[in-house]
């Protein structure tokens, strides 16, 4: 993906900030510079924008547990912050910034400014590459001199506590907000794939969705059906009887980490223990003999009754020849290797 030429704007220098990236910090820098720009301001205080940054990073990190790498500055800072300011992980973007931005624990505010050693002026680097024989202090205090004139046409000046943006950007900014931003998700969500190869749907993780989809499809048009056949099911994990309009549908594995719907994933559970399950992982060796029991009595029941049903398509992730051979060891193959990149990504185990 390529971001909007412009005529006199070294808009390459733009794009290369992002060469040889070894961290986060880049991409939640920028989003949140369009972001300030969009809102109309060009003086934009330093606090501000860090505030943004664990914002932006806040659902990625929080609720969704993708790891960022073990070097990396805003994933510590937006664990720790969310223990300190005792923040909701699904807490609204917006309230999180107002909170950051304006808090006055110290703590918070040491998280915050650590970003203020390196952040704002090695982005910059492509504007000022480095000089040979140039220790990282010389070049920072180069940086932040040649800045203040808008030396190379860069993006913006620094100051101690705010930056400004060049006035012969401003135009361009405002103009391809939506396309800069994109571009920054785009390589963020590259970025933050080879650190997790194996986790799924990395470029739906990096922004808290408006809404959840309902699982009211899921629950009418298949596990009715089911529940209807065999008059009740157990829930696997109370053994409460569940019945039609009394039950919840759940995610096997939790939301959070697949972030999809799939029906192979989704099974009717308890309602009072759906609540409190939240994002915890099913011990495989006490539940899925269970899960895989349900699971194919729905297939048996829904391919009779509703053989066009189109959420057995869900099944042909994991079963291509499902009518043929769908068994229990191929299942837990595919739901075993989740379930430990889930745990390793910090996701907790029921207890």
């Amino acid at each position: 993906m390529k971001i909007p030429e412009s005529n006199g704007l070294p808009v390459n220098l733009l794009a290369a900030c992002f060469n040889n990236t070894s961290a986060t910090y880049k991409y939640y820098w920028l989003l949140s510079i369009l972001q300030e720009v969009e809102n109309g301001n060009l003086k934009v205080s330093k606090r501000n924008l860090f505030a943004r940054m664990i914002s932006n990073a806040w659902f990625t990190v929080n609720y969704f547990h993708v790891s960022f790498g073990k070097q990396d500055l805003i994933q510590d800072a937006t664990r720790a912050v969310k223990e300190i300011e005792n923040i909701s992980i699904e807490e609204k973007q917006s309230l999180i910034f107002q909170k950051l931005s304006s808090t006055t624990n110290r703590k918070t505010e040491k998280q915050l400014w650590h970003f203020n050693k390196n952040v704002p002026h090695w982005f910059l680097t492509p504007w000022f590459p480095k000089i040979k024989n140039e220790t990282d202090s010389l070049q920072e205090k180069r940086i932040y001199a040649q800045s203040k004139s808008f030396s190379e046409n860069c993006l913006y000046a620094l100051n101690e506590d705010e930056i400004e943006i060049n006035p012969n950007w401003k135009y361009y900014l405002t103009s391809n907000a939506r396309v800069l931003k994109d571009f920054c998700y785009w390589n963020l969500a590259l970025f933050l794939q080879s650190k997790n190869p194996n986790v799924p749907d990395i470029p739906n993780k990096l922004i808290k969705p408006a809404e959840r989809n309902s699982l009211t499809k899921q629950r009418t048009q298949f596990w009715d059906l089911v529940v209807a056949e065999l008059g009740s099911v157990k829930c696997i994990y109370t053994g409460q009887k569940l019945t039609i309009g009394n039950y919840a549908v759940e995610h096997f594995i939790p939301y959070n980490f697949v972030s999809h719907d799939l029906i192979w994933n989704l099974i009717p559970a308890d309602k009072s223990f759906n609540s409190s399950k939240s994002d915890k992982l099913p011990p495989l060796e006490k539940y899925f003999n269970p899960f895989f029991a349900l699971q194919k009595a729905a297939v048996e029941i829904v391919s009779e009754k509703s053989p066009k049903n189109k959420l057995l398509e869900d099944y042909l992730t994991i079963f291509p020849d499902l009518e043929k051979n769908f068994s229990k060891e191929k299942f837990r193959e595919r739901i075993q290797p989740l379930i430990t990149i889930a745990s390793n990504n910090g996701f907790e185990f029921l207890k």
